[in-house]
């Protein structure tokens, strides 16, 4: 596909907001053009606590368009992508002393009422005494409410949208910084620098959408060039993981002292994923990183309700994320608003830029639907919306049929294990018979780089999902970097340093 001389639409950004606008743009006709200076995920957008979620605890803040669209958006999204969307039921201990029972059966009557919930199981009671989902927990929480939710690879997620938004034809470039922006007669002139190469492009829009995450107001101050930018709140949000300390394929939602609630969940077969903080950050976002004093809450926190303790020693993963929150002035990192904010600057001729503030995960299609409604405004109407019924890559199977496709994979490739089956089938849905092409056997799969990462994944990651280094693939496209070793992780790297660059826009060059 030959490559325009003005796009359309420029998105700054390769998170879960740039790449679902480039997806919906691409697939109503606009061409589009997406840089993101690092790897697509690397921010914010990876370092969720990776849940379908209407946000219960929204409703103690009267954000009720907030919850119902997202309430809305659960059964949706598991239908577009079942591989890396399941539904997940949620129990939540009742602690005396805290929110009162009433209360707590109200906000669940109206998150199962509010959203259109078809597929998900409504709220029932449980008698933690006879209850499987007691077991890990002290004695002393004898009741508990259970509601459903949804989990997603949110990682996964945000790959697929920019895959789908290339095959639809969409440029999308990663390791590219955009290092100017300048209007000029009615267009954006862009110089973008490729990171690796050092080669410098430039490129023309008529429009750019800046969803730049944490770096948002950097992006106008220093690309764009305004003056006196201050429109987000950066909050940072960690994560600890830790050895499995439940069988139970139920999450829990646990509240604590302070007000605030934590989730602990299963997490990729063997462990437990706990969080997370909500705390003011000001610095680089890149840099963040978990405090000791964010490991002991988390620990304190949990360890209110697990009959085993957890300790700082039991951890063997971190992760921290800055959400870049609308500053809305609320006194609490916890209470800034988590709904999204859309602004559109550029009137009179001028080349308009939208600015993306704030939004959630669960939210993302309803953002890019908003945001085309305004690009509409600026550059007229081509295609209709479309993505609420559109499955992305790997997805088309039916919501409830993940485990059929696991058993077609084992049958169409015997030599797998179920295990493998089944992670492979859950991280790339159908497409997994693109990974495995004429194989038949392990050996033809290539070097075992550990945890059943063979070299044909790799290489298909790199391929087809843009990834460069060994982090790409271990902490974002696979989370095999939870059962590989440093030496192992090093020789993937070197590997990886190896092979060509991927073939970044395969259906749109």
């Amino acid at each position: 596909m030959s490559i325009p001389e003005i796009h359309d639409i420029f998105v700054i950004g390769g998170g879960i907001n740039g790449c679902g606008i480039a997806r919906d743009a691409a697939g109503r006709g606009y061409s589009v053009y997406l840089a993101e200076m690092s790897d697509l995920a690397s921010g914010t957008s990876s370092y969720s606590t990776k849940l379908i979620h209407g946000g219960l605890r929204y409703l103690e803040h009267y954000e009720f368009r907030l919850v119902r669209e997202a309430l809305m958006e659960r059964e949706v999204l598991w239908r577009n992508a079942p591989h890396i969307i399941w539904p997940m039921r949620f129990v939540l201990p009742y602690a005396k002393g805290l929110r009162p029972a009433w209360l707590i059966r109200l906000g669940l009557f109206l998150y199962d009422h509010i959203g259109g919930r078809k597929l998900l199981p409504a709220t029932r009671t449980l008698d933690m005494r006879s209850d499987a989902a007691g077991k890990p927990l002290k004695p002393m929480f004898l009741r508990a409410f259970e509601y459903s939710d949804g989990w997603v690879n949110d990682a996964r997620l945000v790959v697929l949208n920019a895959r789908d938004a290339a095959d639809r034809g969409a440029v999308i470039r990663t390791r590219t910084k955009v290092t100017s922006a300048r209007r000029d007669n009615g267009h954006w002139n862009i110089l973008v620098e490729d990171l690796r190469s050092g080669q410098i492009e430039e490129v023309k829009a008529r429009l750019i959408v800046n969803a730049a995450g944490p770096w948002i107001d950097h992006v106008l101050t220093e690309t764009v060039g305004q003056n006196n930018v201050h429109n987000v709140r950066l909050v940072q949000g960690s994560h600890i993981v830790v050895a499995k300390k439940f069988d139970d394929p139920r999450a829990y939602f646990f509240q604590n002292k302070d007000g605030r609630i934590i989730f602990a969940i299963p997490y990729e077969e063997d462990f437990t994923l706990i969080g997370t903080t909500d705390q003011d950050y000001d610095g680089d976002p890149r840099q963040a990183k978990i405090s000791q004093a964010e490991i002991d809450y988390l620990c304190n926190a949990a360890s209110e309700y697990f009959a085993e303790p957890v300790r700082p020693e039991h951890i063997v993963w971190t992760y921290s994320g800055v959400r870049p929150l609308y500053d809305d002035g609320a006194s609490k990192a916890q209470e800034a608003t988590r709904d999204y904010v859309l602004k559109s600057e550029g009137r009179d001729g001028h080349a308009p830029i939208v600015n993306i503030f704030g939004g959630k995960i669960t939210t993302y299609r309803r953002l890019a639907e908003s945001m085309l409604e305004i690009i509409e405004k600026h550059l007229g109407k081509k295609g209709k919306s479309w993505t609420a019924t559109a499955a992305l890559p790997g997805g088309e199977f039916e919501a409830t049929a993940f485990d059929t496709e696991v058993v077609k994979l084992k049958a169409a490739y015997p030599f797998l294990d179920m295990r493998l089956a089944r992670r492979l089938t859950r991280l790339y849905g159908t497409r997994a018979k693109a990974l495995l092409g004429l194989a038949r056997s392990e050996t033809d799969l290539g070097r075992n780089f550990g945890a059943d990462l063979y070299e044909a994944e790799v290489r298909y990651l790199a391929d087809n999902e843009w990834a460069v280094t060994a982090e790409d693939v271990l902490w974002r496209r696979t989370k095999r970097g939870l059962k590989l070793g440093k030496e192992q992780a090093a020789s993937l790297d070197e590997f990886m340093h190896g092979i060509s660059p991927g073939v970044h826009n395969a259906a749109a060059e």
